[in-house]
């Protein structure tokens, strides 16, 4: 995911650099989506890990 959140970046930023900002602002808009959709899997990931590590 997060993977693809970089793509984007980098399409946003080639797109920009030339000129089309339709192309850029939704790719920038769509690697956004993706990085916190990253962010909060992760966060999920990581309590369901420490929860799962404190068995008593």
């Amino acid at each position: 995911m997060l993977h693809w959140a970089l793509i984007f970046l980098v399409v946003a930023l080639i797109a920009g650099i030339f000129g089309f900002g339709g192309i850029a602002s939704a790719s920038a808009g769509i690697a956004q989506v993706l990085f916190v959709i990253f962010l909060v899997l992760f966060v999920v990931a990581m309590v369901a890990r420490a929860l799962r590590g404190r068995t008593p």
